[in-house]
């Protein structure tokens, strides 16, 4: 007894989603992640061992605390495996050891210099207010790190919760397709 062709359909079906989700899985396992936030290009990148440098994109889990929980909760970033349940977050390192950085209202310079897509703005894009990183300016230690947007001015990124612990950071990301 043969199947019927719509049996023989749902099967082929079945088979080839299974199909695609073992070889997402197995992606992810060589190191492919897809980022879907537009704080950085949206696209696919590949993790490395590296120590991140300014410059570099990055995955990081955020540091369990209140801020992010609100984060969270506001959906500036998602749920995930991270400690609090945070997903990753991923950023473009734009200051690291011996940077000086001040935050401002008109943005965040590095060493003096204005970063693209770094007003701190008083409220999301929901009119809730968000909020800032106080501070009158700072240099960065050998364990810190400023992650910015590059391409976003809503971006929720270090104008809004400080410099990031290099342990944060999960792996240096780097992009192989990006729109």
């Amino acid at each position: 007894m043969t199947a019927s062709p719509s049996r023989r359909f749902a099967i082929g079906s079945v088979l080839m989603i299974a199909g695609l989700l073992c070889f997402g899985g197995l992606c992810y396992l060589a190191g492919a992640r897809v980022n879907t936030s537009p704080s950085i290009a949206l696209g696919l990148y590949w993790t490395c061992r590296k120590p991140a440098e300014n410059g570099d994109y990055v995955m990081f889990c955020p540091p369990r605390s209140e801020l992010f929980d609100t984060a969270r909760e506001r959906r500036y970033i998602g749920a995930g495996f991270c400690s609090g349940g945070y997903g990753y977050i991923m950023k473009r390192v734009l200051a690291a050891q011996n940077d000086a950085v001040t935050v401002t209202q008109d943005g965040v310079r590095v060493n003096g210099k204005l970063l693209p897509f770094s007003a701190v703005l008083e409220a999301d894009q929901g009119g809730r207010p968000l909020p800032r990183y106080r501070s009158d300016g700072y240099t960065l230690n050998e364990h810190q790190v400023l992650l910015m947007t590059d391409v976003h001015p809503f971006s929720f990124d270090s104008r809004y919760f400080g410099p990031i612990d290099r342990s944060q950071i999960k792996s240096v990301i780097s992009p192989v397709f990006t729109w």
